[in-house]
Parts: structure tokens; sequence; C-alpha cells
């Protein structure tokens, strides 16, 4: 990209949904709304597996879930990588999901 000009912002909408659904479900779990995860998961009719790996995004440092949420992140912090395990330490995160955006 030419000095001076602004990077073109996209919102990666499969990674968006995954953190909103990871946070509701932390919020609904959390509110003792559901017991388990896997009561969780039958009521939304998914594999438990699956629900524990969004889940998973809930641990990601506030900059990286601050910067899917606002199209900023880099071109490798997409779906597939994120619900992969990762450090649980931000700025291992930071190092693992590095952009200049959100390093």
């Amino acid at each position: 990209m030419p000095e001076g000009s602004a990077q073109q912002r996209k919102t990666d909408n499969s990674l968006v949904k995954a953190v909103a659904r990871a946070f509701r479900w932390k919020r609904m779990l959390e509110s003792g709304e559901f017991a388990t995860v896997a009561e969780l998961a039958e009521r939304e009719e998914i594999a438990p597996s699956y629900m524990t790996r969004i889940l998973r995004v809930t641990l990601l440092a506030p900059n990286i879930v601050e910067a899917i949420l606002d199209g900023s992140q880099g071109p490798g912090v997409t779906l597939a990588p994120v619900l992969e395990p990762f450090p649980v330490e931000w700025d291992e995160q930071r190092r693992r999901f590095s952009t200049r955006s959100i390093a």
C-alpha cells in the first residue's frame, strides 16, 4: 500500500459470529441459565465439542477480540486457526496472531 494510505478493513463475518456466539454462550453458562456445556449444546442443537471450541474464543486477549470485531485483524486471523488450541497468555496470543494492528 502507498505510504499514508489507510488500510481497508474487512470484517470476517464467520469470525465475528463465532465471537458473538462464544460470549453469548458464556453469559448463559455463567448466569446459571444452563448448568453444563452439554445441556446448552443440546438446546442449541450442536455438538458439545464444537461449542467448547467456540467458547475458547472468550479467552482471546481483548485487543484481539476488538480487532476481529472492527475488521482490523490480520489475514492469518481467521476462524480455523482461532478454533485451534492457543496459549491462554495474552502476550503469547499476540505473537501467534500477530498483525500490525493488534501486536
